[in-house]
């Protein structure tokens, strides 16, 4: 029998209820505990889910709990991380894993010298229909893949979320928020990014909150909300990343690859399941599936998604018990956090930034190797 880590959250936000609901769906771990700053917030999840509710200092020091999974906000993500590495626990990061290269390099550092693993989101990238894109990658079906695009657009957080506030801050705006679902499948379909360059920019100085308690009030606007990049891949492959929160509507599609023999149109990466279409030359569009259903394609979600957050912490815990490597790693994440900060920061200095991490592409996950994650 397969030995369960247990597992700990700080963190009891909105998030935190998707990891408690859909544990019970996976292999290698048991969530035993939760934590937070406010007392009352892990109480209240405790008795939601009949788990433990601890303070912060309580469960980092709790003896049946081996891995800790950080939800905290993505400012507070180093340095909670880090609490956990020193407490001699592994730790399993909502992303944006940290909001810079050094801080990544320092926690990955900190992790070797103690033996332990980093594992963070997104797992999107695991559902079906992007190993399914992965797979047709590998094959030829569309040739070798020269460039593509890649679309995050839409008009800012303000009109659906009650405090907004941290969207538009230093470390947030649309690259660091949503950028790590496009870019991790990116890297994972395509593999390690070489350079990136972008013009960036704000529609606004300020956002008006559209609902909600402090509806009318406004908050400030620090960080670029139209990021247009383009990222050069130590493959050959040239991808356009357009990420707005400055725009009203469109009609680009979310995800494309250009091959020398085809195009291959992706679903978005934000979800796990969805449709993966193949135009072959002058052919017409073609939906392709698995030959055998691969479970992470499978509606499981308000009869709309499939939702298997919690996948990557699975094989993250399997891995720590058999010895082998997980698939959202820290060298992984680490490359993309380079590729997000860079994108910022060549749009600030007008320049092409070359990377100086690199990492391998996360292990395949075809349908027998998702099943083995299964409860």
């Amino acid at each position: 029998m397969t030995k369960l880590l247990g597992v700990g959250i700080i963190g009891c936000g909105n998030i935190s209820a998707a990891y408690l609901q859909l544990a019970p769906l996976f292999k290698g771990y048991k969530i035993v505990a939760v934590a937070d700053i406010n007392m009352d917030n892990a109480e209240a999840r405790a008795a939601e889910f009949g788990v433990r509710a601890h303070t912060v200092e309580d469960l980092l020091a709790a003896d049946d709990v081996d891995l800790v999974i950080n939800l905290t906000i993505p400012a507070a993500h180093v340095e909670v991380s880090r609490a956990i590495l020193e407490a001699g626990k592994h730790v399993y990061s909502e992303k944006p894993f940290v909001l810079s290269l050094e801080e990544a390099q320092e926690l990955g550092d900190l992790a070797k010298s103690k033996g332990l693993r980093i594992g963070t989101a997104p797992d999107t990238f695991m559902g079906a229909s992007h190993q399914l894109a992965r797979k047709l990658v590998d094959d030829g079906t569309i040739g070798r893949v020269t460039s593509g695009t890649a679309v995050i657009m839409g008009h800012g957080m303000e009109n659906w979320h009650p405090n907004p506030d941290f969207f538009f801050l230093k470390g947030a705006g649309p690259i660091l928020d949503m950028g790590p679902y496009y870019i991790s499948n990116l890297v994972q379909l395509l593999g390690p990014v070489a350079k990136v360059t972008s013009v960036t920019g704000a529609a606004h100085s300020e956002r008006t909150i559209a609902n909600g308690p402090r509806l009318g009030e406004t908050v400030p606007v620090e960080t670029p909300t139209t990021i247009h990049s383009v990222l050069s891949f130590e493959s050959g492959a040239i991808v356009t990343l357009l990420a707005s929160w400055d725009v009203w509507a469109h009609k680009h599609p979310t995800m494309e690859l250009y091959g020398t023999e085809g195009m291959m149109d992706v679903p978005d990466p934000n979800f796990f399941g969805g449709t993966v279409s193949v135009t072959e030359r002058k052919g017409d569009a073609v939906a392709k599936e698995w030959d055998t259903e691969h479970p992470f394609g499978v509606v499981n979600f308000e009869d709309v998604h499939a939702n298997y957050r919690g996948a990557g912490l699975a094989d993250m815990a399997l891995a720590i018990t058999e010895g082998r490597a997980h698939r959202c790693n820290d060298a992984y994440a680490t490359h993309v956090v380079e590729v997000m900060t860079s994108i910022l920061d060549a749009g600030e200095a007008g320049q092409v930034m070359t990377m100086k991490t690199t990492c391998e592409r996360p292990q395949e996950l075809g349908p027998e190797e998702a099943q083995a994650l299964l409860a």
